[in-house]
Order: structure tokens, then sequence, then C-alpha cells
């Protein structure tokens, strides 16, 4: 299943040019004070001691326990904000559109139909059709936004296991389409980089902006990669 948003509103789609068995989750935010933080390099939690120890090793930071009642109660604030990661192809992706209120999903759609509860499942979900309405309605917690889940293994430990990375970002959920493309070309495992990247520019009207976004990279196929030869 997949999110349908650019059917309603084709002019705004760029231009070309999870599941039990995971061992940790990789973060691109926290929260503070009950408030979302953005990262500029990646936070991993874990459930697993040996996961946690590893994550460290290759990509940074400590191990810390946490106050929480989640099975990932081990974080690690890591030093890096690009991860080479395994992606076998693009089924390992999934997105549709979430509203929540609380802990009560009040709306779940692929943009076009919904697709829960039910009794609802196929009929209009009557979003907006422009994506900047999308946009404006969910900031305005009236409408669903984007709930992407990507599942992957480390290129750098692949037996570690099974990560998965979850973001409501919507720069993601524009482009998920070539992503899921360039993986289709490849038809199986890719080597893919998994990224927080930093935008900053100056408006029109001389403020400067900056903030930091998800990007997921398709490289080239994990075979191809394994035979290269090591220098």
């Amino acid at each position: 299943m997949a999110m349908r948003i650019f059917e309603t509103d084709p002019a705004a789609k760029p231009k070309a040019t999870f599941s039990d068995d995971t061992v940790g989750r990789f973060h691109s935010g926290k929260s503070v004070d009950n408030l979302p933080v953005a990262l500029d390099q990646w936070r991993v939690s874990t459930g697993d001691p040996e996961v946690a120890e590893a994550i460290a090793q290759l990509l940074g930071g400590t191990p810390e326990e946490t106050e929480t009642d989640k099975e990932n109660y081990i974080v690690v604030d890591t030093d890096t904000a690009k991860v080479r990661v395994i992606i076998d192809g693009a089924s390992a992706i999934s997105s549709d559109l979430k509203l929540w209120n609380g802990s009560a999903l009040i709306h779940h759609c692929d943009g076009i139909e919904f697709l829960s509860p039910e009794e609802d499942k196929g009929k209009p979900c009557r979003c907006p059709e422009l994506m900047e309405d999308r946009k404006a309605a969910h900031k305005a917690k009236r409408g669903p936004g984007p709930s992407i889940s990507v599942t992957f293994r480390l290129a750098d430990d692949p037996d570690l296991g099974l990560f998965r990375f979850q973001t409501g970002s919507w720069t993601l959920a524009q482009v998920l389409h070539e992503v899921e493309n360039a993986l289709d070309k490849i038809g199986g495992e890719a080597l893919c980089s998994l990224e927080i990247e930093l935008v900053e520019y100056t408006t029109k009207r001389g403020r400067d902006v900056s903030y930091v976004k998800p990007v997921i990279r398709v490289l080239k196929s994990w075979n191809d990669a394994i035979a290269e030869p090591k220098h």
C-alpha cells in the first residue's frame, strides 16, 4: 500500500533529474519537554545492549538507558548523519497517511481512499487535492500526514539485524516514489545512504532559513557493492 497524494495534484510531483523482528530504530528527532526536536545526527534506540554497543562502535556515541516503558529503552546519540544501509527492494518501504488524537488513530488513508476502519475501507477520504492544502490541513491538525516506514540492515554489519526508520516528513513523502522506482530498477537488495541533510537558504526578503530533512539515496546493487575489490 502506498500514498496516492499525486493523483489529485500531479503538478506537485517533483520531476525525476515495520516489523516485529527489528532489533532497533533510527530516529531523526526526539522529544524534549513533550515537544519534538529535530536532530542533525542519527539517534538509535534498541532493547539489546549488544546491539547498542555495536552501534556505538560503528557510528559513535555512548549507549544510555532511559526511563521508559518502551521495549527500546537504550539510546545511542551517534556522531554521524550518514549511514550506509541495505534496503531489500521497494517492499521494505511502506507509506500511508494518518491523523492521531493522542493514541487514537482517527483518520487513515492513502490520500484518495480510507484504509481503515474496515467499514470505511475503499471509500473516498475527502482529503484536499492540492499538496499545499494537504500540508496546511495536517499542520492545523485537521488532516492526516505522512507515515513512512523503512526497514534495512547496516552495510557495515549486516548480521546485526534489521532496523526501522519511521518518519512523518513531507519532504521525503514528496520524493518517495523516486526512491521506490530506483529500488525497483535494481530488483533486489540495494546499497543506500540514509541521511539527515541540513538545508540552508535565504528568502527573497533576506530571512535565513535552516532545517534538516531525512534523505534516502539509492547507490547501487548490494551484490555489485560486495563484488567490488577492497582497497
